[in-house]
């Protein structure tokens, strides 16, 4: 528990210290926003920022920090090493680069960001790959809470199929109305709630104050998961550390600051509470794992996260923590489905130069998209392994997608004169790493042996590395649009 609370101090000390550092470095000031200036009372409103941070926290959230901190404590208390560092260090500000910089470029989506600093050729990669990944997301997170509340109505495939359906038809609507109509309403309400069951499951935890593995015994502490740390853990854990699914999510609220000062908060502060989120669901979980925490709830070590997440809540927490775990397990997913949909409408209205103020033009994009969801729920529904396959890919495509954010905003700070560009160029290597090594070896990818995907990995990393010095930091010296 001393590991805890240690990384607590640290990640609230991070978001004061190293968040006010990264602030002063992108040097926000008083110029319209795109709320202001681009207004259009769809996709471009101003929202109070007490509502757009809730928004944005349950954006990036969903059951991610819940459900990955949980998978990843099983790894041992490296777990907190990574949520706490890379949380601070890589995280929160590919998240704060991500929303400031949409809001410096008239609120673009992150293709756009990408073609601007990183050239046409990866703008054009990373439209296919974002969209892919977003879809991925939302035909996950509609199979997911869908299953689990037909089983609670019985488990009849009809029904599990009906919940889908109304979950689908929710995903629509939220997806075309305006964002403060539906998004606007609920979600400050489900984060709160959110933020509440964690908030009440830490307090039990100071009452308890178990006896947990702590980070200086971490060679002593059995990895359970019978995976490698190195790369594994960095991709298990990504809401909570780091996750490029965040970057198409940030600019969404981008359209609803009224203020680029708010920025700090909103991005930097939303994936630092994210980060602690994630935090105290390690912390349960090491308990339930590794301090006989499971026989005392009544399930087992083998339990998988939605149902650790059940029968702890119900066991420390009562009737309000059940219906709480409902919430985390059912509605937190529901509502990353939904902005999923969002975010991937506005990336190829941007892509296309579609104007959305009309409904029309909404549906012109929205339709195409829902149906290609329609074919992956399909293959959830109809293929036994599907949800486990998309999510695989989906695990690793997000960290991915974090790495190319991580790029766009290194070229973007080396056009300042000194070293700035390294508080994102050492992340950005670092996830490049991970990634690249993590499709080498994994059973998604190419299955191929440690040593020779952390070879691949390593060289990747360098020729990326050679690109920016070479290439991507040239164009911005010649003139690129840089945001200033």
């Amino acid at each position: 528990m001393i590991s805890f609370v240690i990384s607590m101090f640290l990640l609230v000390a991070g978001y004061v210290v190293y968040g006010r550092i990264v602030e002063r470095v992108f040097g926000p000031d008083d110029r319209k926003t795109p709320a202001v200036s681009k207004a259009d009372g769809v996709d471009y409103i101003v929202l109070p920022g007490w509502k757009v941070f809730m928004i944005q926290f349950l954006n990036i959230a969903g059951t991610g920090p819940i459900f990955g901190a949980i998978m990843g404590a099983k790894f041992g208390p490296s777990a907190y090493l990574w949520i706490v560092f890379g949380c601070i260090f890589a995280g929160a500000v590919h998240d704060y680069f991500s929303g400031m910089l949409s809001m410096r470029h008239e609120g673009a989506s992150m293709p756009e960001l990408v073609g601007v600093y990183l050239g046409k050729n990866a703008k054009t990669l990373l439209l296919v790959f974002s969209i892919l990944v977003l879809l991925m997301v939302g035909s996950v997170f509609v199979f997911s809470p869908a299953l689990i509340l037909g089983k609670m109505m019985g488990g009849e495939k009809v029904t599990i199929m009906l919940c889908a359906a109304v979950i689908f038809i929710y995903y629509a609507l939220a997806t075309m109305l305006p964002v403060d109509k539906i998004i606007g309403k609920i979600y400050p309400l489900f984060a709160f709630a959110l933020l509440f069951m964690a908030v009440a499951l830490m307090a039990v935890l100071l009452v308890k104050w178990p006896s947990l593995p702590e980070v200086w015994d971490m060679g002593k502490v059995e990895n359970l998961t019978g995976q490698a740390l190195f790369p594994c853990l960095f991709i298990t854990i990504a809401c909570g550390a780091v996750s490029g699914f965040h970057a198409t999510q940030s600019p969404l609220m981008a359209r609803c600051l009224n203020s680029e000062r708010k920025g700090r908060p909103v991005f930097y502060g939303a994936m630092i509470t994210e980060g602690i989120v994630a935090l105290i669901w390690a912390t349960i979980s090491s308990w339930f794992f590794y301090d006989g925490g499971a026989a005392e709830v009544g399930s087992s070590t083998a339990a998988q996260a939605p149902e650790v997440v059940m029968v702890v809540s119900k066991s420390w927490l009562g009737i309000a923590g059940g219906i709480l775990a409902l919430l985390g397990v059912v509605a937190a997913p529901i509502t990353s489905g939904d902005t999923a949909f969002r975010s991937a409408r506005l990336i190829v209205a941007d892509f296309l130069r579609i104007n959305q103020r009309s409904i029309h033009n909404r549906l012109l994009i929205s339709v195409p998209l829902f149906c290609i969801a329609g074919l992956l729920l399909w293959f959830n529904v109809a293929d036994e392994q599907g949800f486990n396959t998309i999510w695989n890919y989906f695990g690793w495509s997000n960290q991915t997608l974090s790495c190319f954010m991580l790029w766009t905003a290194t070229v973007y700070l080396s056009h300042r004169k000194g070293l700035y560009f390294l508080m994102t160029l050492v992340p950005a290597l670092f996830m490049t790493m991970i990634c690249t090594t993590f499709i080498c070896i994994s059973a998604v990818g190419f299955s191929l042996s440690m040593p020779v995907g952390c070879g691949i990995g390593l060289a990747t990393t360098v020729l990326l590395a050679s690109l920016f010095f070479g290439g991507w930091i040239r164009r911005v010296k010649d003139g690129s649009r840089v945001a200033e």
